[in-house]
C-alpha cells in the first residue's frame, strides 16, 4: 500500500450512461466484485477520500479539498501499477489514457479544456479496467471478484468449513467470523467463495464461484448460484441467479431466475420473479441509455435487468431481456412490462401511472427502518431530485 493521500473521485461526462444506478450515488460507490470502488482504492492507498460529483448528491457525498490532492477518475478500478503511476504523479500533472483522464494531481477540481492544457501529460499505455456501461458491472465481475479475494484473503486464515459441506475444486472457500454453511456444494473450479462476516447459505444449495456473499448476507435454502455472481451486504436471495450484483440491502428471497443482471439497494423482487437474458432470435441485445434517449446496441447476447435503487416488483413479475428500471418504481401483473420503465412509476404490462413521492418515500422509511437504518433529510431530498429529473420520461 501507498502512503496516505487525500483522494476525491471526480464523475466525468459519463457517470450518465450509468443511469439509473448513479441516480443515488456517485461512480465511486458502485459495487463490482467483492467491494465498491471506493473501498477497493481505500485497500491501496488508506487515504482520506471524498466526491466531485453533481450537486444534488454533493451534500450527502461532499467534496473536502486539500492542497495535496490526487484526483482519480471515478469509474476505474484500481490495481498496482495504476496506484504506483498515479500516486508518483507531481503537482499539476495529468494522466490519461486516450480521451479519457485517469487522474490528475492539484489544489482544486478541474474542466477537462484546462487539464488538457496543462503541460507533459502523461500517458498510460498499460490496461485499465473501468466501468464505463452498467452492463460492465457484470461482465467484468469474474476479473474483478478474483483480484478483489485475493487482496481481502492475502495473509489471512478463514474461518473452518463445517464436514457437512461438500466442496468441489481447486480454489480457495474463504469464511470471514461468523459466517455459517451447512449441507451445501461449492464448486470452486472456476473461482474462488468469499462468505462475508455473519453471512450464511442455507442447507440444500449449490453454488459455483466465483462468488460474494458479503457481511450479513443470506442465501436461502435449495438455492442456486453461478458465479460470477456478487451478493452485497444485508441481501437475501433465493431461486437461480447467474453472473449478477446487488448492490446491498435488496431481497430476491424466493424461486426464479435472476441473469445477468445488476440489482441497486433497497430493491425486492417478488417470488417467482424472472428475468429473461437471452432473445428468442440469440440477437444482440439492446438497452435503454439515458444520454442518448433511445436504446443502444450492448453487443451482448446474454443482458438481463438493470435496477435502481428503492425499486420493488410483486410475484411472478415477467422481465424481458435487456428491461431497465428507474428509481423507486413499483411494477406488479402479468404480462412482459415494457423494456425501459422510468423512475417512480407504478404499474405493468398494462401501463404505468406516476408512483407519487410521498408514498414512495413512505414505503422507502418503512423499508429501511425494518433494517434499523433511518431514511435521512438527506435522502429524502436526494430522491425527491430525481423525481424531477425523471418527469420528462414517464407519462403524467
Amino acid at each position: 500500500m501507498s502512503s496516505q493521500k487525500n483522494i476525491i473521485f471526480f464523475d466525468d461526462q459519463n457517470r450518465d450512461n450509468l443511469l439509473p444506478l448513479t441516480f443515488t450515488r456517485p461512480v465511486s460507490e458502485l459495487r463490482v466484485g467483492i467491494t465498491t470502488i471506493k473501498e477497493k482504492w481505500l485497500f491501496y492507498m488508506g487515504a482520506s477520500v471524498s466526491y466531485q460529483t453533481v450537486d444534488y448528491l454533493s451534500k450527502k457525498y461532499p467534496l473536502k479539498l486539500e492542497k495535496d490532492t490526487i484526483f482519480i477518475n471515478s469509474c476505474l478500478i484500481p490495481d498496482q501499477k495504476l496506484v504506483d503511476t498515479i500516486t508518483g504523479l507531481h503537482d499539476k500533472e495529468v494522466l490519461r489514457r486516450g480521451d479519457i483522464i485517469l487522474a490528475y494531481h492539484g489544489s482544486k477540481p478541474e474542466t477537462v479544456e484546462n487539464l488538457i492544457r496543462w503541460e507533459k501529460p502523461a500517458e498510460y499505455t498499460d490496461e485499465v479496467i473501468s466501468i464505463r456501461n452498467p452492463w460492465d458491472i457484470f461482465l467484468l465481475n469474474d476479473k474483478v471478484l478474483k483480484s478483489d479475494f485475493l487482496n481481502i484473503t492475502s495473509g489471512r486464515v478463514s474461518q473452518k468449513a463445517s464436514d457437512t459441506n461438500t466442496i468441489i475444486g481447486e480454489h480457495q472457500v474463504f469464511l470471514e467470523e461468523g459466517a455459517k454453511v451447512e449441507c451445501c456444494v461449492m464448486n470452486t473450479s472456476a473461482g474462488p467463495v468469499y462468505i462475508g462476516r455473519d453471512a450464511e447459505i442455507m442447507e440444500g444449495s449449490s453454488v459455483r464461484g466465483p462468488l460474494a456473499l458479503c457481511d450479513g448476507s443470506v442465501v436461502k435454502m435449495g438455492s442456486k448460484l453461478y458465479g460470477a455472481t456478487t451478493i452485497g451486504p444485508y441481501c437475501k436471495v433465493g431461486g437461480e441467479i447467474n453472473n449478477s450484483i446487488f448492490f446491498g440491502y435488496s431481497n430476491k428471497a424466493h424461486d426464479g431466475f435472476l441473469g445477468n443482471a445488476v440489482i441497486g439497494e433497497w430493491c425486492n423482487l417478488g417470488a417467482d420473479t424472472n428475468n429473461s437474458n437471452l432473445k428468442n432470435n440469440y440477437a444482440s441485445v439492446k438497452l435503454w441509455n439515458y444520454p442518448r434517449n433511445r436504446f443502444i446496441d450492448t453487443g451482448l447476447q446474454f443482458c438481463g435487468l438493470i435496477m435502481g435503487d428503492h425499486s420493488k416488483c410483486g410475484i411472478n413479475t415477467m422481465f424481458n431481456t435487456g428491461t431497465v428500471v428507474g428509481v423507486s418504481t413499483n411494477i406488479h401483473g402479468s404480462g412482459f412490462p415494457r423494456n425501459f420503465i422510468p423512475s417512480f412509476s407504478w404499474g405493468g404490462s398494462g401501463g404505468f401511472r406516476v408512483y407519487a413521492i410521498k408514498k414512495a418515500l413512505e414505503t422507502a422509511e418503512i423499508v429501511m427502518n425494518r433494517r434499523n437504518l433511518p431514511l435521512t433529510g438527506t435522502d429524502i431530498e436526494i430522491l425527491s431530485h430525481v423525481f424531477e429529473l425523471s418527469k420528462k420520461y414517464r407519462k403524467e
